[in-house]
Formats: C-alpha cells, sequence, structure tokens
C-alpha cells in the first residue's frame, strides 16, 4: 500500500466499497505498506483516531513528527548497516504487538516492523536506491 495522504485514502476505500474485500485479500496476502498504508494496515490509529485494515497488531500516531517542513532524511541502522529513511510527514509506530519484529528504529521508535506476511514502514523506502527493505519483504514472501 502507497504513502500518501491516509484520509484521501480512506475516502476513496469507502466510496469504492474496498474495505472487506482489502480487508480478505490481507487475510491471506502479504501487503507491504509505507507511510499512509503503514497506517492503514494498523491495528488503531491515533490523532485523530480513524478507522483502518487492523492487518497489523500497532497502533500508529498520524504525523507524529509534524508538519511538511518537519519532514527530514535520517540514517537508521537496519541489520548493522546504516539505511537511509525519508521521513514524509511520517507516522510514528507508538506500540507494536508481541508477534511483531522491529527491524528499524528511529528516535526510539519503531519504523521498519514486519508480523506475519505484512511489513510497514513509516518512511519512503522507495525514494531511495538501497533494496534492502523491498529484499526483506521479497524473502518474506
Amino acid at each position: 500500500m502507497p504513502g500518501g495522504e491516509s484520509t484521501t485514502m480512506l475516502k476513496l476505500i469507502g466510496y469504492e466499497d474496498l474495505w472487506e474485500p482489502l480487508k480478505a485479500f490481507g487475510e491471506t496476502k502479504p501487503i507491504f505498506g509505507t507511510c499512509a498504508g503503514a497506517i492503514l494496515l494498523a491495528k488503531h490509529v491515533l490523532s485523530p483516531h480513524q478507522v483502518s485494515l487492523e492487518l497489523m497488531d500497532i497502533d500508529v500516531e498520524r504525523n507524529a513528527y509534524g508538519r511538511q517542513l518537519d519532514s527530514h532524511i535520517a540514517q537508521v541502522d537496519l541489520e548493522g548497516a546504516p539505511l537511509e529513511a525519508v521521513f514524509i510527514r511520517a507516522p510514528i509506530i507508538r506500540r507494536v504487538g508481541a508477534a511483531a519484529k522491529v527491524w528499524a528504529s528511529h528516535r526510539g521508535d519503531p519504523v521498519l516492523v514486519t508480523e506475519g506476511r505484512h511489513m510497514v514502514a513509516t518512511f519512503h523506502p522507495e525514494l531511495t536506491c538501497d533494496p534492502r527493505v523491498h529484499e526483506i519483504f521479497l524473502r518474506q514472501v
């Protein structure tokens, strides 16, 4: 599920009546959600509360780093090596369930998490040339 504006994505999902088909797909197939996609996969969404697909046992706070001007690039550690992470009006994962694995953190908060067949990143790995995040997802599936 791509990054973008989760509120707009929610409106389109509702308008096209895609809630049940998306949830059914996620119950049997892997989904990788980046930024807004991570929000849609979360069990609970904060600031403000909104509905989601509840496919991963994580709590996510929307736009938690701040406004557009607070978007930033940071180095995070991924399997012992630095990874460039692009945060654009990014959410913060505030809680991960016991079955989740945290692969990378930023400022003490998880930013790359897997649980079962699903993966979320609160940053945009597609905006860098580093393929490792996508490779982790492909190894899972």
